[in-house]
């Protein structure tokens, strides 16, 4: 019986992401399923709106950035795992993994949390616990 043919991991290069895609590669392993990862960056421009009027494209070097560190954990990963690949967006993260797990249709969205407790959540929000409410297919998380 094959558990899964993909596997979707939302990383946001802390260490709970490491634990997390560490998690999904040895649920991977019996299968050989794909393990995608996914990296959501996102800029807040609250106070900086007139950043987006300005002619440079301020956004780039971030861009760039983020998709350095995400092609440096693929390259890891694929050490461990024979079908890795990734994938860079821009937005909420927790929509963007949403979005991402209704276009992919992995049966599984692992992720790590960070463990900010109640006044962290109720402050900030917290992208794990939305995408457990949320995802069309189960969620592991994973405690950094």
């Amino acid at each position: 019986m094959v558990l899964f043919k993909k596997i979707l991991v939302a990383i946001d290069f802390q260490s709970s992401s490491d634990r997390a895609l560490a998690a999904a590669i040895a649920l991977a392993e019996p299968d050989a399923a794909e393990v995608i990862l996914l990296h959501v960056w996102e800029v807040a421009m609250l106070g900086y709106s007139s950043a987006m009027y300005s002619g440079r494209d301020v956004l780039a070097p971030i861009r760039a950035e983020a998709q350095r560190a995400l092609d440096v954990r693929i390259a890891r990963a694929r050490l461990r795992a024979r079908n890795v690949s990734g994938m860079l967006r821009a937005g909420d993260p927790w929509q963007e993994i949403l979005d991402a797990a209704e276009e992919l249709h992995p049966e599984l969205v692992v992720l790590g949390t960070h463990g900010r407790g109640l006044l962290g959540r109720a402050l900030l929000g917290s992208v794990a616990a939305k995408t457990v409410r949320t995802a069309p297919v189960p969620v592991l998380t994973v405690r950094g």
